[in-house]
């Protein structure tokens, strides 16, 4: 787990409300999860230059719980790439609505594929990166 958000700006930033609050009054990991995968899309149609749906989804953790009002950044980068298919790293990191403290939420991946206005794959127009790699 990161100890710093990345030095890149989020793809996207939300005020977590209470209609996304669990029985618990924390912020349901299934809103968490949504909004990850939109960062994701985001970036990968950007790169792609295309429609880019989510095929798959693994490697989550959630950290530390996200409060309602907090700030929520989702950093999205590509971290590696196919012939059709993208696979963005997203970070979820939560700043306290009233102050400065911030802690790391939530981290996981998707793969994501280029899809042409036939709705069949679309092969990327870009040099396959490596994993372990990354495009911020």
């Amino acid at each position: 787990m990161a100890e710093f958000p990345p030095d890149y700006p989020p793809a996207i930033r939300a005020t977590a409300m209470a209609c996304d609050a669990n029985p618990y009054g924390k912020i349901f990991v299934g809103w968490l999860m949504g909004q990850m995968a939109l960062a994701a899309g985001s970036v990968a149609s950007r790169f792609c230059g295309a429609r880019a749906p989510v095929v798959a989804a693994d490697g989550f953790s959630f950290t530390a719980p996200v409060e309602i009002g907090d700030e929520v950044s989702f950093h999205a980068e590509i971290v590696g790439t196919g012939r059709t298919s993208m696979t963005v790293a997203v970070q979820v990191w939560r700043r306290d609505r009233h102050g400065e403290g911030t802690s790391q939420a939530a981290a996981g991946r998707f793969t994501l594929v280029s899809m042409g206005e036939d709705d069949r794959p679309l092969p990327l127009k870009v040099v396959p990166l490596q994993e372990g790699s990354s495009l911020g």
